[in-house]
């Protein structure tokens, strides 16, 4: 919810063609999700999250790319899991701000610190995730609304916005209008608030416990973000954990709220993960 590939509107020229001479560029492909953005809007049911990470190998094989790196937060980082669990043929590693351990895994072990990160996304998921049962459940009824009223569009993300980001009074505090008034004109004009809702009743819940992912992993960890995990727990899925960082600040929207600190910790990331490449 609330995500969108302008998100990354700051960072992806810097990404591509650094203004640093020292600094790595990249090849990137953002592509907005199905139902999401500039892509089209599913006509059938299945568009589940493992379909999508099977069409991103697809898309990134047609563009030319046999293997690739995947970063992803939220939707973005379970479609990124999937990708390195499923298809560690194509990936050379993953970096992702969601990592999720294995569900039922003992908190015993954990620091006070840690069993607290755990316990609030637990939390999350039982008092603060109204939206996401609404979608998962009814994603049609709050669809037409969204479709609707540009100030219901408005409201129902600004209020992720408000919750979500490491700020005190308001998200406009790291976020300017412009960039968030971007996010939410791209899902008012191309009329996605329904076809957005629908991944959370095709994949709501749906990783499934049983998936490992060995490809070089980047894990970071935001500290305002809505699901935080303990290095202790991630890697009881991710298994080839090459960096993890626990980000001094930030919440769910890294790239708006601290564009520089992001692209600095993504390429850090990116490096940990190809570094194995080079040996």
């Amino acid at each position: 919810m609330a995500g969108s590939i302008a998100e990354y509107v700051d960072v992806i020229d810097e990404l591509a063609e650094p203004t640093d001479p020292e600094a790595p560029a990249f090849h990137c492909v953002v592509p907005s999700l199905p139902g999401f953005g500039f892509s089209d809007k599913p006509s059938s049911t299945g568009w589940s999250t493992d379909r999508i990470a099977e069409a991103w190998v697809t898309l990134m094989g047609r563009l030319g790319y046999d293997r690739f790196a995947a970063f992803g937060g939220d939707w973005g980082g379970v479609i990124t899991t999937i990708l390195g669990g499923r298809f560690p043929d194509h990936l050379i590693g993953i970096h992702t701000t969601y990592a999720p351990g294995v569900p039922g895994a003992s908190l015993d072990e954990l620091t006070a610190d840690e069993r607290a990160w755990a316990e609030d996304a637990e939390d999350f998921w039982a008092n603060r995730a109204a939206y996401a049962h609404q979608q998962a459940t009814r994603p049609q009824t709050i669809g037409y609304a969204l479709v609707d009223s540009p100030v219901g569009q408005l409201a129902w993300i600004l209020d992720k916005f408000a919750e979500w980001t490491d700020t005190r009074d308001n998200p406009f505090e790291t976020i300017s209008r412009d960039r968030l008034l971007d996010n939410v004109s791209l899902y008012w004009l191309m009329r996605t608030g329904a076809s957005s809702a629908r991944i959370y009743a095709e994949s709501h819940d749906s990783l499934h416990p049983d998936l490992r992912v060995d490809v070089p992993t980047a894990i970071t960890m935001y500290p305002c973000d809505i699901e935080r995990y303990p290095r202790g727990l991630s890697q009881q899925r991710y298994r080839r954990v090459v960096r993890w960082q626990a980000a001094p600040k930030g919440g769910h929207f890294p790239s708006l709220e601290a564009p520089h600190d992001f692209l600095a910790d993504l390429r850090a990331g990116l490096t940990a993960i190809l570094t194995p490449c080079r040996t």
